[in-house]
């Protein structure tokens, strides 16, 4: 009985003993919530005194209304401070971007002319005024400046009137100094957009020392081509005048039959000298090509034509396309002519018999491409070591040959704006490729932004 009484005493012990800390707990707890609302209702009272003090006081509507616009007033002169600085940004980039342009244009080695359309040079370049030999180029207008009579003034005139474009063009220019000048001249419009021409633009290069250059050069070589022709000509009559005088002794001692055989020889042999000195002319005439439309399918019908009746032995077939070539009708056939000749000629006596082809392509289009047109034969081909001097005058591997035949027909194609090129087949024989130019239609304006110089 005395245990059971103890037990129960220490069980009430510790109920008494957890409802005091419970007790202690709560009053703890309650402690630390009422700290916090009187800490939250102190600092949201503090925000509101805060906002009060800042904001306009509402009990006076003047002075509410005189706060309020002294803060739009001075938001507006903020922004005007930051308006003001942008706009010396963007006035001191644009005046660091018109510094670059002068420095740009003062420093061009080429010369440059603005004319705007009144025609007027508004802008030109120290290179401009040295290239054209005039000072003081600027507000003046471009047909007194740089002269009524000019081919420069043309050009301007034109590209001014009708928009068109002028490239790489090359013009003489005689300065109020008196030189004659030669000028590289690229001359294009000023368009706003899709609208009318505001003006033109005009580069100028001095080509002066260039072209004299060029004459030197080009009188260098003709004086050597000279002199090979000179001595291809000397050696040419050389050997024959040799055999006319060598029959021309033999016929007072020889006997009527003789004598008549004599004379067959030295007629012969002039008649070679006749032969060569015509084909020098024409190798050696100046040419003029006329800018008629010349239908390339009869040419090369009638040249084909021609060599089948001189060399029936050799077939010659005709394929592709043929188009129309402005030039002269006669001298193209006969620079045809001499190729497909040529060609039946070396595979004459090929063990599978002569064959000779003439293709024609075009390529790029009917007005604005090339036309190629390849003699192809099944020869024994040319040897390397003469590829190099086929065209030259007076080279030539036949035994009764003049060697003007391919100098004439390059001269021919070459003055008809096109080349000649030769190489050997793979399977065997040789072609020669001759490219022309269709004629081309008329260059149209290409519109261009207007630009600030």
């Amino acid at each position: 009985m005395w245990g059971m009484l103890q037990g129960g005493s220490g069980t009430q012990h510790l109920w008494e003993t957890a409802a005091i800390l419970g007790v202690a707990l709560l009053a703890v707890v309650g402690l630390v919530v009422y700290l916090l609302r009187k800490f939250f209702q102190s600092t949201k009272e503090e925000h509101k005194e805060k906002i009060a003090a800042s904001a306009p006081r509402t009990e006076n509507p003047s002075a509410f209304m005189a706060a309020s616009m002294q803060a739009v007033i001075q938001q507006l002169r903020e922004q005007e401070k930051e308006l003001e600085r942008l706009h010396k940004i963007e006035k001191e980039r644009a005046e660091q971007t018109e510094r670059l342009s002068e420095e740009v244009t003062r420093n061009m080695p080429a010369g440059l002319l603005v004319v705007n359309a009144t025609g007027i040079i508004s802008s030109s370049n120290p290179a401009a005024e040295q290239v054209l030999g005039i000072r003081g180029l600027r507000f003046r207008r471009y047909s007194e400046a740089l002269g009524p009579d000019s081919a420069l003034t043309e050009l301007v005139a034109e590209c001014l009137e009708t928009g068109r474009i002028f490239r790489r063009e090359e013009v003489e220019h005689v300065p109020p100094a008196g030189d004659t000048r030669h000028l590289g001249v690229t001359i294009s419009p000023i368009r706003r957009g899709e609208g009318e021409i505001n003006g033109a633009i005009c580069l100028l290069t001095d080509l002066t020392e260039l072209a004299a250059l060029q004459q030197r050069m080009q009188l260098k070589e003709n004086l050597a081509a000279l002199g090979e022709l000179s001595a291809g000509i000397a050696h040419e009559f050389k050997n024959a005048l040799a055999t006319i005088s060598g029959y021309a002794q033999l016929i007072p001692e020889s006997s009527p039959n003789e004598a008549a055989d004599y004379a067959t020889k030295i007629v012969e042999q002039t008649r070679n000298i006749t032969h060569m000195v015509a084909e020098f002319l024409k190798y050696a005439r100046p040419l003029e090509i006329p800018e008629e439309r010349v239908e390339l399918e009869d040419v090369v019908d009638r040249a084909v034509a021609e060599v089948v009746r001189m060399m029936p032995q050799v077939t010659i077939e005709c394929t592709g396309n043929f188009g129309n070539v402005a030039g002269d009708e006669g001298l193209l056939r006969q620079a045809l002519l001499n190729l497909a000749r040529n060609a039946a000629e070396a595979c004459a006596e090929a063990e599978s018999g002569g064959r000779v082809t003439l293709r024609g392509e075009v390529v790029g289009g009917e007005e604005a491409g090339w036309q190629r047109i390849v003699v192809a034969d099944n020869g024994p081909g040319i040897a390397q070591a003469a590829m190099a001097k086929l065209f030259r005058p007076f080279f030539t591997t036949k035994p009764a040959g003049t060697g003007l035949g391919l100098a004439v027909v390059q001269k021919i194609i070459v003055q008809h704006g096109g080349q000649v090129e030769v190489r050997n087949c793979p399977n065997g024989g040789a072609e020669f490729i001759v490219t022309l130019p269709l004629p081309r239609k008329a260059e149209e304006a290409v519109e261009s932004k207007q630009i600030r110089i």
